[in-house]
């Protein structure tokens, strides 16, 4: 029996009711066959600081083991004041240090999607987050772009994820992610 594909979610907002952290759920059931997904949630992550480096807080060692054991990551963005939030950016520059224990070095590929109140659906914060990825020699899936524009209405109560279409490019994105991780892998 092959080996189950493992994708680590996690999103850039800490907000129990975010439809980002929604996003995730619905991709973690739109999964394919012989694919699974955990999701990991950045609260509990303290804020950067240098001096912290030589012994990491538990939350970000934990974070830093996830992204070793997993194939691929899936990030859902929302986008705050133009770009990526805090929150996410901090998570990243932990899991890159300290020098020389480096765990984006480890990720291959990625997946970025994301929702937002607006018309532009978190464009700008995913360009941001694409170009931070550059850094890490991380291959991002082009296609499809999942920018999910005034997410107040494609939600229902429960958090479920009213547009079908998004549904259907979810799981175009995944599918995508899993090509993409297994043809760099040669597998």
């Amino acid at each position: 029996m092959a080996e189950r594909f493992k994708i680590l979610g996690f999103a850039g907002s800490l907000r129990k009711a975010s439809f980002n952290r929604a996003l995730l759920r619905e991709a973690s059931e739109l999964l394919p066959d012989g694919v699974e997904m955990e999701i990991f949630d950045l609260e509990g992550i303290p804020p950067f600081n240098q001096d912290l480096e030589s012994d990491l807080p538990p939350r970000v060692a934990e974070f830093k083991a996830k992204l070793r054991a997993a194939d691929a990551v899936l990030i859902a963005t929302p986008e705050y004041n133009y770009s990526m939030p805090g929150v996410l950016k901090n998570a990243i520059d932990w899991a890159s240090r300290p020098y020389g224990d480096n765990a984006w070095e480890d990720v291959r590929t990625a997946a970025i999607m994301g929702a937002s109140i607006g018309m532009l659906g978190t464009a700008r914060a995913q360009y941001h987050l694409r170009q931070t990825c550059v850094l890490f020699d991380i291959h991002v899936v082009n296609r499809p772009e999942i920018m999910v524009t005034f997410a107040d209405s494609k939600f229902d109560d429960k958090g479920r994820l009213t547009d079908q279409k998004a549904r259907e490019k979810i799981r175009e994105l995944i599918e995508n992610l899993v090509s993409l991780t297994r043809r760099l892998k040669g597998t």
